[in-house]
């Protein structure tokens, strides 16, 4: 495959700097419905490109892959903006699907790996609309203590960052697994590295959010219980989904 073609699939497939794109793109969209189609659709549209221009992943390529996630998850430790955080995130995770390629799996099987990945950042979109209604923002930092003041909305974000970190039984960390399965022994400890960057990184934005003394402002409305319900099951499909991948390791 020529050079140029490795670039096309690098804008949705993130190599670093071609990754600024989509972060920029999902940036300046600012509507939920349009960031939720963008985290689904951006990485399966590399997989198709790449499936279809159908060649091998070369190790320079893999390994320029890896450090763009590991890239922007040092960058994930200094963000506030949960919309932002959601979009550096979801490149950092994108980077490492060319890992799966480079091993010439199916598409089939590195697609539900990529949708392992999206499924929990859209629902980060959501929580950020949730907080954006209530607080102005979604800054963590600025309206600490989210635990007294919203408690429902509170443990929404954090079951929703632990998924999205690839916390264990969601699927992100089954198909994370099969791709430490994959990696050559210096790729798996940068890969380890990356998953402890995610993790501290989604543990900064929980204490700024949620932990801390009440919101001054007493007048915040928490989400109804229908809402809570909706994440509850969108919660529950995602620890299911988790639960079924697992068959396909042991």
């Amino acid at each position: 495959m020529a050079a140029w073609s490795y670039l096309v699939v690098g804008l949705f497939l993130p190599l670093f700097p071609l990754s600024m794109v989509f972060n920029l793109l999902f940036a300046r969209v600012s509507q939920p419905l349009a960031r939720a189609v963008l985290l689904l659709a951006w990485p399966l549209t590399g997989l198709g490109l790449l499936h279809k221009l159908g060649a091998d992943v070369p190790d320079p390529v893999l390994n320029w892959a890896l450090a763009t996630s590991a890239l922007y998850a040092v960058r994930l430790l200094v963000l506030r903006e949960l919309g932002t955080w959601t979009g550096f995130l979801a490149t950092s995770l994108w980077a490492l699907l060319w890992i799966p390629a480079h091993e010439g799996f199916e598409l089939a099987d590195i697609a539900l790996d990529a949708l392992g990945f999206s499924a929990p950042l859209v629902l980060l979109v959501l929580i950020t609309v949730l907080l954006n209604r209530r607080l102005g923002g979604a800054y963590a930092g600025i309206s600490g203590g989210l635990a007294a003041s919203l408690p429902r909305l509170s443990v929404g974000l954090i079951i929703c960052l632990l998924a999205a970190v690839a916390t264990p039984p969601f699927p992100g960390f089954f198909s994370l697994l099969s791709v430490l399965m994959l990696a050559s022994p210096v790729n798996m400890v940068g890969l380890l590295v990356v998953w402890l960057l995610w993790s501290w990184a989604a543990a900064r934005l929980i204490q700024g959010f949620v932990v801390g003394a009440r919101a001054a402002d007493s007048s915040l409305q928490d989400i109804s219980r229908p809402v809570s319900w909706g994440l509850a099951m969108a919660f529950t499909a995602l620890l299911v989904t988790g639960v079924l991948l697992t068959g396909d390791l042991l």
